[in-house]
């Protein structure tokens, strides 16, 4: 039988019940409504600094008209005050699931429209709770960051130790494979510090954002040591000094078009069309024009690099920090790439900013594309007291472990360790390939006959002997000789320590078709079997 309701909606009791609830529902609207109110109170003071309001952000990040859920919108609610006319919820923060690009994201942004946005004790329930969801449901985190930190005249020792779930949370979606990005709109100090430290992209704000773990009051009370904000942790410094920034952009809307852009260019969205490969704005042609035939001479690898990807469109990272080492995001044939390439030898911050790339991009699963033009690494006593060895190790070992494709093109210089760095032979790269003019040894013929020439003549002096000038320039030609002969890409090819020498204008076209067969290859299933197939 049937149920059949008797339920009348018309009736004085279904309108009073309906009446209630609304009324109810209006309250919770209010108290949603009063932490957006409490924060547009400070629009004077962040339209005079040329900022724009958190809620601003948070719409300026997500997608026009995408589906936006809220998270935790209540938390702290009469924990702030007891008075529920006055308490504002949201326990200093916005949070929510929401889509960046088409990418579905957990994105939180401190209210700093509310106490500079320091963190409330419920607030910090909040962050880590929507840290937990990200890791559950598998969502990158994107944070947008500009809070005082704790307020230490609400000073709680418990809110400073489960404090450090929120770092290791950090931590934990990282090693997860969820790309965790920060927008540092603003100052973040001490503990604050570690929130863009341990996210895998980092944005500023020139002029903006600060990041220190000690601010100039702290370190003048702790040290005695007199420092400006900007010398600390300015956006400037830490873009092309420390490196903890990426990318320096001049106000919030570029930082949260550059945030759209990296998300962009993760290539993450699940409903995303087949990307049809544009062809670049500049000719092939010109790619003979550009590399010189003698690697004394610079080049920008940038240009060969604008000539090879989809629309001459990529997006480089940490231009600022390690410049000699170029970085960059782009497409060939379609395929979303990561691009290692060399204007000069890898100094500490290049091998830094490399092993930094080389393990997102192999976060990200997209393949790596090594454009080698490297003298090597720096050498010289700086460099050496900077740790250039440690540190170009670390290099060696991402290229090493990188669980992504990697495909090497020989354009220039190959020398020394710059050869191991970039993925030469001995790394195994999916596929290696030279242009014609493309140089590999251990060092230039010149320094290797230098360096001859240098040790003979203090073993000569040691033992009292006067070098014959003729003698040692002919054995100065002759390494010089050996070396260049060796280095050269048809002799180092037919040693097959390439796949081939190619055309530097079917660069692009031989990228294309090794990327194609990477994809095919990881979307095959072969059945594994204990046998081989027996012949009949």
């Amino acid at each position: 039988m049937n149920f059949e309701s008797t339920w009348n909606p018309h009736s004085p009791v279904a309108q009073q019940r309906r009446e209630a609830a609304l009324a109810r529902l209006a309250q919770w609207h209010a108290l949603q409504d009063r932490a957006a109110l409490a924060s547009a109170q400070s629009k004077p003071v962040f339209d005079k600094r040329g900022q724009l309001l958190p809620r601003e952000r948070v719409a300026l990040l997500l997608d026009p008209g995408a589906s936006f859920l809220p998270l935790c919108a209540l938390a702290g609610f009469m924990q702030d005050t007891p008075d529920p006319a006055k308490s504002v919820p949201g326990g200093g923060m916005i949070a929510g699931i929401g889509f960046v690009e088409g990418v579905r994201c957990m994105v939180v942004a401190s209210d700093s429209g509310i106490e500079a946005g320091a963190i409330q004790a419920r607030g910090l329930e909040k962050i880590l709770r929507v840290q937990e969801l990200a890791l559950e449901n598998k969502l990158p985190f994107v944070h947008l960051v500009e809070s005082a930190g704790a307020n230490l005249m609400q000073y709680k020792v418990e809110g400073f130790v489960l404090g450090g779930s929120l770092f290791r949370n950090l931590a934990r979606l990282s090693a997860a494979g969820l790309p965790v990005l920060t927008v540092q709109h603003g100052s973040g100090t001490a503990g604050g510090a570690y929130m863009p430290g341990l996210s895998d992209t980092v944005i500023m704000v020139r002029g903006r954002s600060r990041a220190f773990l000690a601010g100039p009051p702290l370190l003048k009370a702790a040290t005695g040591e007199v420092a400006t904000e900007e010398e600390l942790g300015g956006a400037e410094m830490h873009t092309s000094i420390s490196g903890l920034g990426e990318y320096l952009c001049e106000d919030d809307r570029h930082a949260l078009g550059t945030a759209r852009d990296v998300v962009a260019r993760w290539d993450w969205a699940v409903n995303k069309a087949q990307r049809e490969a544009q062809p670049p704005r500049f000719e092939a042609e010109e790619l003979l024009g550009l590399m010189p035939a003698h690697h004394r001479e610079p080049v920008d690898m940038r240009e060969i690099i604008l000539r090879l990807v989809d629309g001459s469109d990529f997006l480089e990272f940490k231009p600022l920090f390690g410049a000699a080492t170029v970085c960059a995001q782009a497409r060939i044939g379609g395929h979303a790439v990561g691009i290692v390439s060399n204007n000069g030898p890898i100094d500490v911050a290049g091998a830094n900013k490399a092993t930094h790339f080389i393990q997102w991009m192999c976060q990200l699963g997209h393949p790596i594309v090594y454009l080698q033009n490297t003298t090597g690494y720096m050498v010289g006593k700086d460099s050496e007291q900077g740790g250039m060895i440690k540190h170009g190790s670390k290099m060696i070992q991402a290229v090493t472990s990188a669980s992504v494709p990697q495909i090497t093109i020989q354009c220039g210089a190959s020398f020394g360790a710059g050869n191991y760095g970039m993925c030469g032979r001995g790394f195994a790269p999916r596929f290696l390939f030279s242009w014609p003019g493309a140089k590999t040894a251990v060092m230039g013929g010149e320094q290797a006959a230098r360096t001859m020439q240098i040790v003979a003549e203090a073993g000569m002096a040691r033992k009292g002997i006067t070098p014959d000038p003729d003698k040692m320039q002919a054995q100065f030609d002759k390494i010089v000789a050996l070396f260049e002969a060796q280095a050269d890409a048809f002799y180092t090819s037919g040693l097959v320590l390439d796949d081939g020498v190619i055309d530097p204008r079917d660069t692009r076209s031989v990228l294309g078709f090794c990327l194609n067969t990477c994809l095919e290859a990881a979307k095959r299933q072969p059945r594994a079997t204990t046998f081989g197939v027996a012949r009949m």
